[in-house]
């Protein structure tokens, strides 16, 4: 074989075991979505940030809104538990963005224990 025909067959293998590996990487959101499906319990975003190495929470609540309206279209459903309060057990509604309230309206108190998530199929 000759030298430039070695580096053709050199480069190829390089760009194929790229192309593999394209392949395989996911997204953030597909790796939220495959964690929330995969898992018995609801996460919340801090459980989400640390099991997937993400850094800030407000990235993964962003990413949780957009997966929401994307589940419909495949015949999944996003199940919320929502905010409550720590201190009185008030139950905050299930809003459009799932963001974690900052203090209970009912009693002013700042311990609010987060929105958790979990992803299931639709029943019809």
């Amino acid at each position: 074989m000759t030298l430039r025909l070695k580096h053709v067959v050199q480069k190829t293998e390089h760009l194929m075991v790229g192309i593999n590996e394209l392949i395989l990487m996911q997204t953030r959101r597909e790796r939220i979505v495959e964690l929330l499906e995969s898992v018995d319990y609801p996460l919340t975003a801090e459980d989400i940030c640390q099991e997937l190495d993400i850094k800030q929470r407000s990235v993964v609540y962003e990413d949780i809104d957009h997966i929401s309206k994307s589940l419909k279209n495949v015949g999944k459903s996003l199940l919320v538990r929502p905010a409550r309060c720590g201190k009185c057990d008030y139950v905050f509604k299930t809003k459009s963005s799932s963001k974690r309230p900052s203090k209970c309206p009912k009693c002013k108190s700042q311990w609010i224990i987060s929105p958790a998530f979990l992803i299931r199929s639709r029943k019809r």
